[in-house]
Order: structure tokens, then C-alpha cells, then sequence
């Protein structure tokens, strides 16, 4: 028997969580629903979801980008599907790459939505076969840096870096996901192992990691070429 999906759907406009919810629902969902930011910020606090579709642009002082963020760092294996409409894709796109599933334009048709809901969760469940497993390839090359990550090896320019092991731990990580932009929440769990609940204290404690490894791995610290800040969500490697 095929585990019951339970997923939160999160959008301002009553029609649109009805369509979602009933879609869901007789595709074998167990659905609850959020009609603000405010309200999913409440439901994720206690509840673990499988699946969360979150519009991007809901009305109140939550949007959807905070929903967002506020789901992968506190239920890490969640999968993302957001909605978004067509002029606003490209921005949103852009802002979250990498950070979601899947995504739906408004407005969609249910076998869409059921396609893209599928999708998402296969690929959110791959990606977590994939930590569990301990999937990692003993090299990493990225523009003119590469790390033999068993011997804690980086050089760039075929030039050896000395690097901290929290150093090391964050430019690792940061080329591992150059395709997208990490969050100082992120960055603080990965390479500080603990959590912050405070997006300023994150990024208070991130720019001091920041700061030093592109001393060290930035020909001009002070106008970085591979390590980007993105303002207001994050930091991006660029090889």
C-alpha cells in the first residue's frame, strides 16, 4: 500500500486552495491548507509535511519566499512546489533557483498540477536516498578550484589553499550548490552544526566565515569573483 502524501497548500485566494486541495485530495493527498504566510508559519512549527505548494506572492507581512524558507529549515526533506504567475516567473525563478521541486504557473489544470506534484516529490525522495546513502563523488571542480574532499585537499589554479576545516566545509558546500543561492541559516547549520532562529543573527555569524575564506580564496577580497552576495537572500559561488 502506497504511503498517504501529507501536504500543506499555502495561498491568499479561497478558489485557488479549493481547486488545489480537491486536485490533491483525489490523487490520495492528506491536505491541509493555509490561507496566509502567518497561518503555514503556525503549521510548520508542529507539523511535518511531505509536500508544501506555497504561492509566492501572499498578501500580509509572510510571503511566500519566507514559507519557503521557513519549510526547508525546518523540515529539511520537505518537498517545494510553488506557484507563481507568468510575469513574475523569471524574478522568482531566479531568486529560489534550485531552492524548489517543482513549480506551477497560475493558472494551472489539475493534470498539471498532479504531474508536477509527482515530479517533485520523486525528486525530493532521490535527493534523500542520495544523503542517506552517503553519495559523493571524492572530487570536486568548479571553475579553476577543485577539492579532493577525503585528504581536505582545495587549490585553485592548481595552487594549494590552507583552509580551516570550517573553511573548507563552506566552500565545499557553497560549490556544491553554485547552481543556486544558500541562506545564512544554511550556512550556520552546515558549517556551525546548530540552528539559529534569527535571520539576522545568521547572517551576523555568516559574514565572519565569509569574510575569512574569501581572504583566502579570492584574488581581490574586497571584489569578490567567486563568492557572490545576493542581497537579501544569500551568498552564490560563481566559477
Amino acid at each position: 500500500m502506497t504511503p498517504q502524501v501529507h501536504t500543506l497548500v499555502v495561498d491568499d485566494e479561497e478558489g485557488v486552495r479549493f481547486f488545489l486541495q480537491e486536485t490533491l485530495r483525489r490523487a490520495g493527498h492528506v491536505v491541509a491548507t493555509a490561507s496566509s504566510g502567518e497561518e503555514a508559519l503556525d503549521r510548520l512549527r508542529d507539523t511535518q509535511f511531505d509536500l508544501v505548494v506555497v504561492d509566492l506572492k501572499l498578501g500580509g507581512r509572510v510571503d511566500g519566499l519566507r514559507v519557503l524558507e521557513t519549510a526547508r529549515w525546518r523540515w529539511p526533506d520537505v518537498a517545494v512546489v510553488i506557484l507563481t504567475a507568468h510575469g513574475s516567473l523569471e524574478s522568482a525563478i531566479a531568486a529560489i533557483r534550485e531552492r524548489v521541486d517543482g513549480y506551477l504557473l497560475k493558472p494551472a489544470e489539475a493534470e498539471q498540477v498532479r504531474q508536477t506534484v509527482e515530479e517533485a516529490l520523486g525528486r525530493r525522495r532521490s535527493a534523500v536516498r542520495g544523503q542517506e546513502e552517503g553519495e559523493q563523488e571524492p572530487f570536486l571542480r568548479h571553475g579553476p578550484f577543485s577539492v579532493e574532499l577525503e585528504k581536505h585537499l582545495v587549490t585553485r589554479d592548481g595552487q594549494p589553499l590552507e583552509l580551516t576545516s570550517r573553511e573548507f566545509q563552506l566552500l565545499v558546500h557553497l560549490m556544491q550548490n553554485a547552481s543556486r543561492v544558500v541562506t545564512p541559516r544554511e550556512i550556520v547549520r552546515v558549517v556551525g552544526h546548530y540552528e539559529v532562529e534569527d535571520q539576522y543573527e545568521a547572517r551576523q555569524i555568516v559574514k565572519w566565515y565569509i569574510h575569512r575564506l574569501r581572504r583566502k580564496v579570492e584574488p581581490e577580497p574586497g571584489k569578490p569573483r567567486y563568492i557572490l552576495n545576493v542581497r537579501g537572500v544569500g551568498y552564490r559561488f560563481e566559477g
